[in-house]
């Protein structure tokens, strides 16, 4: 039966096992079975078995303060979770430690002018991996360019500094760069604070967004963000003097990748004969080294410091979780590991960290790697990576194999007659690393904090000029913060595109 945790979990969450008496039995059976047909796998992979998963997360994320931000208490019992569940499946499971500078927010920020107190949340909010600080100062705008379609690179450059007053707080926008360049640029002019605000240019760059400065900042100073319309109102106003408060705990940490690697595949079989000749042994060896593919799956288990992140990851967490147990007892021809990142909401660091640790021997194995980051946003579009540059938007091509692998998520949504669109490789999920050492790379996206347009609602439904996660980053990122029809169809979509991967001899 169900361990009495999970069902107190369930039952607190207002979930009932009671419409579906026969889900664990099937359960039961699906663990013995060689699900190498994807009818067999889809069979065995459930919706049902996603949000079990998910809830246990909310679970998790209520006992330690709302979160499970890697380095702290919340994310390590997701850690022991995913662990537990994967070893009960009989994965070798690996847990990668690796250090990394955490961000946690100890208190209530402040920023405020005289007689006017601005709302966090809603005004601005805390830059992810600012530094802290308590400033009072002059606010100074850096090269901006304001109204619609600007091509904003305030902040990008050091000359953008020039004349800037030291002591100062500098007011930037959103744009061409990231966003710790432009906080450690404008912390070398002198100043003592930043207000990143947002770019201004299109509906979707006017609001709040939960951004990072990334680990390796080295400003110094306190950074928020804020939006559009505030950037614009502290630009137009004359003499303004503002004061900030970051009230946070910024420091290195121990925190965890899981990875869990399939014992079929990619291995000969061992012979019971004990004694065989070195011209044999060499041959083995050949054999081996003709079919050394390795099919990862992987999504980031973090969440950020606002809230329990079950939309941002825990769909795709809960998701490849679900496959992979379903895929226990597959004999697949390819090796196939799954990974759940650490610290990806601290810019991607828990990728990279193991994406460098690979030889390069080791990088060539990997044949592809599916990425997995939002996959049941409320407001949903079912966005497949961009592999061939076939929509000419932002960034290029993927590495060679990418197109493949955007073809083939292609197939399943046409197979179950489900519409898709592409979506640019922005570089802001754990495919990143992947890319830059020439690994193919795709995955699947559901959206964040874009805004629906008409045509787009037109053909998914929900609702036009809303974002495709209105929770995306904040505190509601909770249980109830899923579109079940589209994480129902993404569990699927999981299934069968790392079946597909995992099964291909040749071609895939």
């Amino acid at each position: 039966m169900y361990p009495l945790r999970l069902l107190i979990t369930l039952g607190l969450l207002g979930i009932s096992l009671a419409a579906s008496p026969g889900a664990f039995a099937g359960k039961k059976t699906c663990e013995s079975k060689n699900n190498n047909k994807t009818d067999k796998l889809l069979e065995c992979v459930t919706l049902d078995g996603a949000r079990e998963h998910q809830a246990v997360f909310q679970s998790i994320a209520d006992a330690n303060n709302g979160i499970r931000t890697s380095g702290t208490p919340g994310y390590d019992e997701s850690v022991h979770y995913v662990e537990d569940r994967l070893k009960d499946a009989h994965y070798k499971v690996t847990v990668q430690p690796f250090q990394f500078n955490t961000f946690i927010e100890l208190g209530a920020s402040t920023l405020e002018q005289l007689g006017t107190v601005y709302a966090e949340e809603t005004d601005y909010t805390l830059m992810s991996q600012t530094d802290p600080g308590d400033v009072d100062g002059p606010v100074t705008a850096v090269d901006l360019k304001l109204g619609t379609d600007n091509a904003s690179t305030s902040g990008c450059e050091a000359a953008d500094f020039v004349d800037f007053p030291a002591g100062g707080i500098a007011l930037i926008q959103r744009g061409a760069c990231s966003f710790g360049l432009k906080g450690e640029n404008a912390a070398a002019a002198g100043a003592i604070g930043a207000i990143i605000f947002n770019q201004g240019n299109t509906d979707d760059r006017k609001g709040l967004m939960n951004g990072t400065l990334g680990s390796d900042y080295a400003g110094g100073i306190p950074v928020f963000f804020a939006t559009y319309e505030r950037g614009v109102e502290w630009y137009e106003t004359d003499e303004l003097k503002l004061h900030m408060i970051a009230d946070v705990f910024r420091g290195e940490a121990t925190t965890f990748n899981v990875l869990a690697e399939s014992k079929k595949g990619n291995k000969s079989k061992k012979s019971k004969k004990s004694k065989k000749s070195k011209k044999s042994k060499k041959s083995k060896k050949s054999k081996k080294g003709k079919n050394n593919k390795v099919v990862m799956a992987g999504a980031h288990l973090d969440s950020v410091n606002a809230g329990p992140g079950i939309q941002d990851n825990g769909s795709a967490c809960a998701a490849i979780l679900e496959v992979a147990e379903g895929m226990a007892k597959t004999k697949t021809h390819n090796k196939v590991r799954f990974a759940w990142w650490g610290a990806e909401e601290s810019g991607l660091v828990g990728s990279t960290h193991y994406v460098d640790n690979l030889s390069e021997k080791d990088q060539g194995k990997i044949a592809q790697y599916l990425n997995f980051d939002m996959i049941g946003s409320p407001n949903h579009v079912f966005f497949i990576y961009d592999g061939d540059d076939s929509d000419g938007v932002g960034a290029g091509p993927g590495p060679e194999g990418s197109a493949e692998i955007e073809k083939t998520f292609e197939e399943y949504y046409t197979m179950v007659g489900e519409p898709f669109k592409g979506s640019d490789f922005t570089g802001r999920s754990d495919y990143g690393p992947f890319m830059a050492v020439g690994i193919p790379s795709g995955g699947l996206f559901t959206g964040a904090e874009g805004i629906k347009t008409d045509e787009e609602a037109a053909i998914w439904g929900g609702t036009a000029g809303d974002p495709y996660d209105p929770c995306y980053h904040l505190a509601c990122d909770t249980y109830d913060n899923i579109n079940l029809h589209a994480l129902d169809v993404n569990v699927d979509a999981v299934a069968y595109t790392v079946l597909e991967y995992a099964m291909a001899k040749k071609g895939k």
